[in-house]
């Protein structure tokens, strides 16, 4: 049996210069994965003819309490390990590779459980009341779920970088050089001669499945064509041991081990602070466009057609303060609020802090261009009231810069 004290969580991009990473703080994963198959019968005949096979659907599901790091997001997002923010619109052509993996209770490393290409299907941000724990929740989709076992237990990623001089035919020997530490490949037990899982190259923000390469198992020489300086060689195959001396999950002591509500600061408008909230969820949705060909088994082109972000937030019935600011009319005892005037250009800003001091800023979500889509009021005998009101947008940004949160 596997322990998920024992099961280590790993992710990779597909795209970009990001270095694979643990991911940390992570609470559940969860995967479905369905084959999308179809019974044949036919007229003349008791029983089945045959099934269709067609490509596979693959959902993961994962649940990480918020500490206040931009790392997994920069992972999703396919975005630089400098950068201090990610947009929206940078989950449109992204994929991430994640990879669990697995040691049973007598300390024996069983295999690896791997997902590839998963693009982010949606996400959220929930506070679920004054003294939860602040959660991340995301939706993840692909094709593919491959469990390593065996001889080829191991999942391997080694990156190159092509640096100048070195452009046109490159030779990557894996257990020399730069990669002496790195294990031999196992041949694929699908595909005879086989034994790179993936070779991607990242060229100029384009990522793109290398079929011209060539690989030598005698001398272990992975010879991929026509490089350019600059381009980023992403190679994955299976091995029977690990890279020596390397570890796939890397303890993370010096981020907080989640961070509670009392650390968060709403924000409507900017400056309107959001008293008596007893609950608050952002959730954005991405209705992905992710084609596939004829005579192709994979996906050849990602993207959104649209992004929906959806703002919930609850409280008790003392005030009409938010609604105050949904009319324009901040901090003014407005006589009348009629829900047909309210402002269709709302923003909401989440400030995350390391502590309920809330002196040092860690990380923070914004969301612009919203709109009130629903009000409510919940009233049930012998309890107080409540008020509930639902925002709308499309437009946000997760950053670790204060300074994005002053318009």
């Amino acid at each position: 049996m596997i322990h998920t004290s024992y099961l280590e969580p790993r992710c990779y991009t597909y795209n970009g210069a990001g270095v694979a990473a643990e991911i940390d703080r992570l609470q559940e994963l969860n995967s479905t994965g369905t084959l999308n198959r179809t019974k044949i019968n036919e007229i003349g005949r008791d029983g089945i003819v045959d099934w269709k096979e067609s490509i596979p659907s693959v959902t993961v599901n994962l649940r990480q309490y918020e500490y206040g790091n931009l790392e997994f997001w920069k992972k999703l997002a396919n975005a630089a390990d400098a950068d201090t923010s990610v947009n929206l619109t940078d989950f449109k052509t992204s994929a991430i590779d994640i990879a669990a993996y697995e040691t049973d209770d007598s300390g024996t490393f069983v295999g690896t459980v791997w997902y590839p290409k998963l693009r982010t299907s949606s996400f959220s941000i929930n506070i679920a009341d004054p003294d939860a724990l602040i959660e991340r929740n995301f939706t993840l989709v692909g094709e593919d779920e491959k469990m390593l076992r065996e001889g080829c237990k191991y999942l391997i990623y080694l990156e190159k970088t092509v640096e100048s001089g070195e452009d046109g035919d490159v030779d990557i020997v894996i257990g020399s050089g730069d990669y002496a530490n790195y294990p031999a490949p196992a041949e694929n037990p699908d595909e005879s001669a086989t034994y790179m899982l993936r070779v991607t190259r990242s060229r100029s923000g384009v990522a793109s499945d290398l079929t011209t390469y060539t690989y030598v198992n005698g001398t272990t020489t992975l010879t991929v064509p026509d490089c350019e300086v600059g381009d980023i060689i992403k190679v994955y195959y299976a091995a029977a041991s690990y890279i020596t001396g390397g570890d796939p999950f890397v303890e993370n002591d010096s981020d907080s081990a989640g961070l509670s509500a009392d650390c968060a600061s709403i924000y409507l408008e900017v400056s309107n602070y959001a008293y008596r909230l007893q609950s608050a969820t952002s959730e954005v949705t991405f209705d992905r466009a992710d084609y596939k060909e004829i005579g192709n088994t994979e996906v050849v082109s990602r993207g959104v057609n649209n992004i929906t972000t959806r703002i919930t937030l609850g409280r008790f019935m003392e005030d009409y303060t938010i609604e105050e600011v949904l009319r324009g009319a901040a901090g003014t005892d407005y006589g009348i609020i009629d829900i047909r005037e309210f402002a269709d250009d709302i923003s909401l800003h989440i400030k995350i802090y390391a502590t309920n001091a809330k002196s040092s800023f860690l990380i923070g979500y914004k969301f612009t261009n919203l709109s009130p889509a629903s009000t409510g009021t919940g009233a049930t005998a012998n309890d107080y009231a409540s008020r509930e009101v639902v925002l709308e947008g499309e437009e946000g940004l997760i950053s670790t810069s204060e300074s994005d949160f002053t318009t």
